[in-house]
């Protein structure tokens, strides 16, 4: 239903029973799925690409050109997944020459006014909560949750099924199945809650707790602890993973915190 008050360029490609409310704007090369709705007030800017069933509440602008000043005005995308909730006053830059696309994954929600800049990827079921500030190339894993009002530095990376406090700053990367918290961003132990509500077992559980006893509480540095893992745990695709985030990472991984658990 394309209401009289919004303006769809002719060359963006919409699906038949998407629903856009009056008052928004959509520009050419555009695509939207099927049975999406687009709220009053939304502007969805050339190189968008908007997946099946989302919701996109009024004041979001999905697709505007990097806040990059080595961008070159060279064509990107911002891909939004199917099933996905982007609430008001969200903004999703399109990426730069470094990745060509910036990508929402599928059955994401974005809250309000959070800024999703150019060339991050968000990992399918992320949830990003309000006023959360992303910069460039970030990456945030599946199932991740970054907690209201928290900033993320450029390049950064969250793991999978990560929770972040709410009004954090991330300066370091989160390794997978982690909580952080406090300030500096520290290691405050796994994210239990989350992986039991996601059908971990309980002797999964107990196994990336000794990973992370390990890596943050026995005292040793991050080769050592590395080092131990390997050679006395038994090779699973969660402590493999573990692994490979923390040797990969290019930025370092939070501390442990010293106080108190």
């Amino acid at each position: 239903m394309n209401q009289p008050l919004a303006y769809v360029h002719p060359g963006a490609k919409i699906a038949k029973n998407v629903v856009i409310e009056p008052f928004t704007t959509i520009h050419n090369n555009v695509v939207i799925g099927d049975g999406t709705w687009i709220g009053s007030n939304v502007t969805i800017m050339e190189g968008a690409r908007i997946g099946k069933n989302c919701n996109i509440f009024p004041g979001a602008v999905i697709a505007a050109i990097p806040q990059d000043l080595k961008f070159g005005g060279e064509d990107s995308l911002a891909i939004i997944g199917d099933n996905c909730t982007i609430r008001e006053c969200v903004t999703v830059n399109r990426g730069t020459i470094a990745s060509g696309q910036t990508v929402v994954g599928n059955n994401c929600l974005i809250m309000a006014a959070a800024h999703i800049a150019h060339d991050c990827h968000i990992g399918d079921n992320a949830i990003i909560v309000n006023g959360v500030l992303l910069g460039g190339h970030v990456t945030i894993g599946k199932y991740a949750i970054i907690g209201g009002l928290s900033a993320v530095h450029q390049f950064i990376s969250v793991g999978d099924h990560a929770m972040i406090s709410g009004g954090s700053l991330l300066r370091k990367d989160v390794p997978p199945y982690t909580k952080a918290a406090k300030e500096p961003l520290s290691y405050v132990g796994i994210n239990s809650v989350g992986l039991r509500r996601r059908g971990f077992t309980s002797e999964k559980i107990k196994e990336i707790q000794e990973i992370y006893r390990i890596l943050y509480q026995k005292n040793y540095n991050t080769t050592q602890a590395l080092g131990i893992i390997e050679a006395e745990m038994e090779a699973t695709p969660e402590r493999d993973e573990i692994i490979d985030f923390i040797r990969n990472s290019s930025r370092g991984v939070m501390k442990g915190y010293s106080g108190n658990y």
